[in-house]
């Protein structure tokens, strides 16, 4: 092939992973069998049927023809050949250039390519070859190219030359790093969702004013302003991303919910929309959630040892009510998640009825709730007690129906999970006798209540500690002396904001026996609390302070979420 440097030992591939002791006789007889019957190459066919992995290929072909094999990536990988080679030829071909010169080093998962190596020979000069399995030449491709993309201001400065038109808006990428469209709005578009990936954002706003239009970012629960393109834009990007959502773009009087599919550096997210009509347009929220990369393991939520361990003996009941309150956006839905992922086993019947349905587990039932056909919380609860359950989660306890059944479900022997929007674990008792379940009801059938709060972790490469002053120690309930806390520099790590992430922080409320008896007497939301801090609960602030203490927040984010309910 001209241009292509190397050097050919052939020698037969089943041979070769026989002797290697990746295949063993019988099985490359079956892979010969199973080629003969389907056609295709023999490695090909042995990596279909499970005979061999991916990495055993990629050995075995660099063996055969005499080609190094490429183990791991340089960690940065940049040239000239990012401009030069379109992703997706590279995607669909699996290769990647590693190290530019005289003659340019690339990956191949085939060496065999034929054609695709000679055109690559032809737009960057001689090439050497080196084998690696797909998928870490995939990886590689993806990270390159995420480096080297364009962001969305670069692509706005671009706009002032060009036709801001929605043509071609129907056409939707697979994955926006393939995208080659050149419509000015979808470029922009793409690398906004783009860039909110890349930054961690977990929703877009797109906001219209009436001389700007602005794009922000909420990024560990704080909302950037990141964009502000030209607010004759408004109308073309909002009716990409309606076109995107599937909506209705002609309709710009009425709210509008709807769901966008996207792969972005071959992740899969989820984004969902929300447009609401305003004065000055439609303002749009999007947001973002990534499938597979949801965090539900409980020891890594921000759980001291004692609250897990705590937590722990709360889900090995076999009945009851557990209940997490706060705030919207406080994380509930992850931590019952994670709650009940942990409990998930073969021998359990685990059903929930969520509105949305944020994440999809694994081995459990989820059902969305659906107003429309009278699908709601308490409607599918009542069905799911047909289904014979072990475990339910309700999304949210909103109404007095819908907790009354959620009790009655608790009291015929099953362990039921839900949430309520109330400050503290405190309230959550008051609120259900307030919704008109009979305090006998609350006092025999709520296991536990678990308040919480997200609060932004600090970033761990340019955390540096400092002593506090009086006032600050004071602010966090802590007895005065001398402490050591930390606070985030600002890197690129972290964008220079100084935290990178959330964790929780958490009030547990464990209904013994004396505080049962006590919700008999219905007592306010602050006689519980002071009779269960006096039996050893720690408070949301309080358990924010440990936080500070260990280095993992600030004083900031604990009052920023906590303070008034201490004040």
């Amino acid at each position: 092939m001209t241009g292509i440097v190397t050097s050919f030992a052939p020698k037969k591939l089943g041979e070769i992973l026989v002797a290697n002791g990746w295949l063993d006789a019988a099985g490359l007889d079956k892979g010969l069998a199973a080629q003969q019957a389907k056609g295709g190459r023999i490695g090909e066919v042995l990596m279909r049927i499970g005979l061999i992995t991916e990495e055993q290929l990629a050995r075995a072909l660099a063996e055969q023809w005499g080609l190094p094999y490429v183990e791991s990536l340089p960690p940065v990988l940049e040239g000239r050949w990012l401009q030069l080679l379109p992703i997706t030829f590279a995607k669909a071909n699996r290769l990647l250039p590693l190290s530019e010169g005289t003659i340019t080093q690339v990956a191949v998962a085939d060496p065999l390519l034929g054609a695709p190596l000679d055109d690559l020979a032809g737009l960057l000069g001689p090439i050497a070859l080196a084998v690696a399995p797909s998928n870490v030449i995939l990886h590689g491709l993806n990270t390159a190219y995420d480096r080297a993309s364009g962001t969305a201001e670069q692509v706005i400065e671009n706009l002032d030359s060009e036709a801001v038109l929605p043509g071609g808006l129907l056409e939707e990428p697979v994955d926006l790093l393939d995208a080659d469209d050149e419509a000015p709005i979808i470029r922009l578009v793409n690398s906004v969702l783009f860039q909110a990936v890349k930054e961690r954002a977990s929703d877009i706003h797109f906001e219209p004013y009436e001389r700007e239009f602005a794009v922000r970012y909420r990024i560990d629960g704080v909302l950037y302003n990141v964009l502000t393109p030209p607010r004759r834009l408004q109308a073309s990007v909002t009716s990409r991303i309606k076109i995107m959502a599937h909506l209705n773009i002609a309709e710009r009087r009425l709210p509008q919910d709807g769901r966008i599919g996207l792969r972005i550096a071959g992740r899969d997210i989820d984004v969902r929309v929300s447009c609401i009509p305003t004065v000055h347009g439609e303002r749009l929220v999007l947001r973002l959630l990534e499938k597979g990369a949801v965090n539900l393991d409980l020891a890594t939520m921000g759980f001291d040892p004692a609250q897990l361990e705590q937590l722990r003996r709360i889900l090995a009941l076999p009945h009851g009510v557990v209940l997490v309150t706060g705030p919207t956006g406080a994380g509930k839905t992850t931590t019952l998640y994670g709650a009940i992922s942990s409990i998930n086993s073969p021998d359990k019947n685990i059903i929930t009825i969520e509105d949305p349905i944020e994440y999809q587990l694994k081995g459990i039932g989820q059902m969305q709730v659906n107003p429309k056909i009278e699908l709601t919380f308490a409607s599918g609860l009542r069905s799911i007690l047909r289904q014979d359950p072990d475990v339910i989660l309700v999304g949210e306890i909103r109404d007095g129906e819908t907790a009354e059944i959620a009790v009655q479900a608790a009291l015929t022997g099953h362990l039921v999970f839900s949430t309520l929007h109330t400050n503290d674990s405190a309230s959550a008792v008051t609120r259900l006798v307030d919704m008109g379940v009979e305090p006998f009801l609350v006092s025999s059938s709520v296991s536990a209540i678990l308040a919480q709060r997200l609060v932004r972790r600090i970033c761990q490469h340019c955390r540096a500690p400092y002593a506090p002053p009086a006032a600050e120690v004071a602010k966090l309930g802590l007895k005065p002396g001398a402490y050591t806390f930390y606070q985030g520099a600002g890197c690129a790590e972290c964008t220079q904001t100084g935290y990178r992430g959330r964790l929780g922080i958490f009030e547990m409320l464990i209904l013994d026996d004396p505080l049962r008896s006590l919700i008999l007497t219905h007592p306010d939301a602050t006689t519980i609390r002071e009779y269960a801090e006096r039996h050893g609960m720690r408070n949301l602030r309080e358990d924010g302070a440990a936080k500070v203490m260990a280095g993992l927040t600030t004083t900031g984010e604990v009052l920023r979420v906590c303070q008034e309910e201490y004040e």
